[in-house]
């Protein structure tokens, strides 16, 4: 068998990757891929209630992104350096991505403004880095400072007007995400509504979506990448509430793969979810047994990506092929900003 992504027959044209968002939320198109009748169906994403029954349980995720991304110039050389924020370990410090890499000691000195400045303190490797500010960095500090963090396959600058709001789902909640849980961004009040008003249920789970769950896959044998370790929070209530759907049949559908790797990272072989806060490196890929899922509504991702093996894990490889292919001829639009899939199961 062969564990190479690069055997993946996926081909996405550079025209059709998003570089912005709908011009309101909610305007994306739906692929929509019931797997119990193998069926495609082409539609947009105001009518994806069409697909949801009035029991079934959704679950998404709450994180907030934060403003991560800084520029710089080195104090000794006034080479430009662009500073990716990851996590924070006090007021000061800061574990982060440099780049470019090269040349970046401990030591090195970096002015991010006339009253801020930094000093790298560690290497960590795969340009990750230790670093000490000046003086406390915290989130509200880089609303003002900093830049939403776009993928690098969004080829321009941000512009605060349009994605400080729309690269945050309306579900954002809890700071610490470097990167948007994609999928919410398509969920307007409206719709959440219209679900509500169906009689199915909306649970929030978080995980702080960190780079590592975007860094390409490498490897020859897929299986060999690794995912950096991610936190997650499951609160009490949407414990009970996640575990009575189950308890009582209902379709769980997660909204992202971030909420997919959360559910199953804290639940049991016994579909029994744990509340409190944890840590995941999950690595979902074919061959992986699913305890919760029975659905999930995601993006079109990067076809060297760990995400494009969840989902192939999921529906299977020939399937996913089969949908992106479907997705291309129809002109979807690709990633972070673009079109939706909601895949299924017709009934739990």
């Amino acid at each position: 068998m062969n564990f190479s992504i690069k055997d993946f027959q996926i081909n996405i044209p550079e025209k059709l990757i998003a570089q912005y968002p709908p011009p309101e939320r909610g305007q994306s198109r739906l692929l929509s891929f019931d797997l119990s009748k193998d069926t495609l169906t082409d539609d947009c994403f105001g009518n994806i209630t069409s697909y949801i029954n009035p029991n079934d349980c959704i679950i998404f995720n709450d994180a907030k992104v934060i403003n991560a991304r800084l520029y710089g110039t080195k104090r000794k050389t006034g080479a430009r350096i662009e500073i990716l924020l990851i996590k924070p370990s006090g007021d000061l410090e800061w574990r982060c991505l440099l780049r470019p890499a090269r040349r970046i000691r401990p030591g090195t000195l970096i002015e991010v403004n006339r009253y801020l400045s930094l000093e790298v303190t560690g290497d960590l490797g795969e340009g990750m880095y230790k670093i000490r500010f000046s003086k406390p960095v915290g989130y509200e500090e880089l609303e003002n400072i900093g830049e939403i963090p776009l993928p690098k396959y969004i080829k321009r600058k941000p512009v605060r007007e349009i994605d400080n709001v729309m690269y945050q789902t309306i579900f954002a909640d809890k700071y610490g995400a470097v990167a948007s849980p994609t999928a919410g961004l398509h969920f307007n009040e409206e719709t959440v509504e219209k679900i509500k008003k169906k009689g199915a249920v909306l649970v929030p789970v978080t995980l702080y979506v960190d780079w590592g769950t975007f860094k390409p896959v490498r490897e020859d044998d897929y299986r060999e990448h690794r995912i950096h370790r991610e936190v997650y929070e499951i609160s009490e209530e949407s414990a009970i509430e996640i575990n009575r759907c189950v308890n009582e049949g209902r379709r769980i559908l997660c909204v992202g793969t971030t909420s997919v790797r959360t559910v199953e990272a804290a639940s049991d072989r016994n579909r029994k979810i744990k509340s409190g806060k944890g840590e995941t490196d999950l690595y979902i890929y074919p061959g992986y047994t699913f305890k919760m899922v029975d659905g999930m509504i995601t993006n079109f991702h990067m076809p060297d990506s760990t995400l494009i093996l969840l989902v192939a894990a999921f529906c299977g490889k020939e399937k996913i092929e089969r949908v992106y292919s479907h997705a291309v001829s129809r002109k979807y639009r690709f990633f972070s900003y673009g079109d939706a899939m909601f895949i299924f199961k017709s009934s739990g």
